[in-house]
């Protein structure tokens, strides 16, 4: 039975939307600071709408009141009209490749009189509310293969689009919906292969020029041969749970790589990492010989495990030199500690940590930070805000900063957890997602722990169509909340 209208103030969880705007509330004083250039004496001027401070105000306004809006929309709303949502956001993100301006190479901004709009904001917003009602059909099942695909199509689709836009940090945001998937109950094989990617491209590229003592032999190389044989030992014992197979590639790989690399230090100088090749077609042969006798078609897994992984590490190189533009190479090398480049590429990482180191304990004081207001800091009331509040509340408040974003991802889990069928649960953990990746690789860039793909801190970064489509997501998901009880 549905409920009734004037229930909803009752339903709504308070608590998540205090924790909203005290986000809000300190974003906007963030961007204050950043922002102040010492011109500005009445804080009255902060509002004005020729300045940041006063348009991001504005959109702050306009975010609310679509959020009251959305509060009054039946649930069964968002999941009918998922699709539709789905298709004209996917055709808008299209029309913008050919239309919009270039603002820094990218073509992702549709001009509108005086104001901007991103519609690759808007799309995460679509994608969560069309993946959650695909789910949510009935007889669906995510082990089942054309599932899965078509939920990876789902979000990838989007993502590919946004690439061109050349909005690359944006579309790596997507890649937080396999959380959403392993949590309905997605093999955890596909977790493993994204992790085991995101290692095999670190170590390799890390250590692509270093060698093992005296031998000719490829460091990175090495030790990613060494994983993948580890990854694979671990998947036969734990996945297809056979630990006699598994207990025989262990002892095999183990005494054979030892023997290898005394001999090649001791004995006969060579290339060990030719030796790890031979135990990983080892492996992959009695892996197979076992499906052939024992029955272990589970084992078939792993060889394309090891099959895929050889694939996609003898490509990182590949991808590395020719696919990636030398900009982002460049920040992928400073980042590894490959280059030192303080000047360009590594400049904004480098003055935004002597920013938050400047801090100190306590900081500066609101609007008495001088690493911002000298503007040494690029982008510091957009990707580089957090810099901001380490400067001027200093570690205390970075701290305070980071708990309240940390309860509020929490409580996004909580209220995804409690809801009583697949929509609300998706869409739940799909916006936990989304606020989790946006909030790790942030603070991780400005820290210099994460590449810098240019993605906003939720709530804090400046740009209206970030805040609403941040805004937009968290109010639908609220109203989806207050009818957890009643069947969509």
């Amino acid at each position: 039975m549905a409920m009734r209208r004037d229930s909803i103030l009752s339903r709504l969880d308070w608590w998540t939307l205090g924790l909203y705007a005290l986000l809000a509330i300190m974003g906007w004083c963030a961007i204050c600071g950043a922002s102040y250039d010492y011109i500005e004496t009445d804080f009255l001027d902060f509002f004005s709408p020729s300045v940041r401070t006063g348009k991001q105000a504005m959109w702050m306004l306009v975010s609310a009141f679509v959020g009251v809006i959305l509060l009054f929309f039946d649930k069964r709303i968002y999941k009918d009209w998922a699709f539709i949502i789905y298709a004209l956001t996917l055709l808008l993100c299209i029309v913008t490749i050919f239309i919009s301006r270039d603002i820094k190479g990218s073509h992702s901004w549709i001009t509108l009189g005086p104001f901007s709009l991103q519609p690759a904001e808007f799309m995460k917003f679509a994608t969560t509310l069309a993946l959650a009602s695909f789910m949510t059909r009935y007889g669906f099942n995510i082990n089942e293969n054309s599932n899965i695909y078509k939920c990876l199509a789902i979000f990838l689709v989007p993502m590919l689009i946004i690439i061109g836009q050349r909005e690359t940090g944006s579309a790596l945001v997507y890649l937080a919906f396999f959380l959403v998937l392993y949590r309905e109950g997605m093999t955890g094989l596909v977790l493993l292969s994204a992790i085991s990617c995101v290692l095999y491209f670190i170590v390799g590229i890390r250590f692509s020029e270093a060698t093992i003592s005296s031998l000719p032999t490829n460091l990175g190389h090495y030790w990613v041969l060494l994983l993948i044989q580890f990854f694979s030992i671990c998947m036969t014992k734990f996945w297809c749970k056979n630990s006699a197979t598994a207990l025989i590639m262990l002892i095999v790989n183990s005494l054979v790589t030892l023997a290898a690399y005394w001999t090649a230090v001791y004995l006969i100088t060579f290339n060990i990492i030719y030796v790890q090749y031979m135990l990983l077609g080892f492996n992959v042969i009695y892996l197979l010989l076992n499906i052939r006798l024992r029955k272990e078609k589970r084992n078939l897994w792993v060889v394309l495990f090891v099959l895929g992984s050889l694939i996609f590490y003898n490509s990182c190189d590949y991808v590395m030199h020719n696919v990636l533009r030398p900009h982002q190479r460049i920040r992928i090398e400073v980042l590894l500690g490959l280059k030192e480049d303080i000047v360009k590429a590594g400049y904004n990482v480098h003055q935004s940590k002597i920013a938050i180191g400047s801090g100190g304990v306590f900081g500066k004081g609101f609007l008495k930070g001088t690493q911002t207001k000298l503007k040494y800091v690029p982008e510091q009331d957009t990707d580089f805000i957090f810099c901001t509040i380490g400067e001027e509340q200093g570690f205390v408040g970075s701290t305070f900063v980071l708990v309240v974003f940390v309860i509020f991802i929490l409580r996004l889990m909580a209220l995804a957890e409690r809801q009583g069928d697949t929509f609300g649960r998706v869409y739940g953990y799909s916006l936990a997602s989304i606020f989790f990746f946006h909030f790790t690789i942030n603070v991780g860039m400005v820290l210099g722990i994460m590449p810098v793909i240019g993605i906003p801190l939720p709530f804090f970064s400046y740009g209206g169509s970030s805040f609403l489509g941040f805004s937009i997501l968290l109010f639908s998901f609220l109203r989806i909340d207050a009818d957890r009880d009643v069947r969509a």
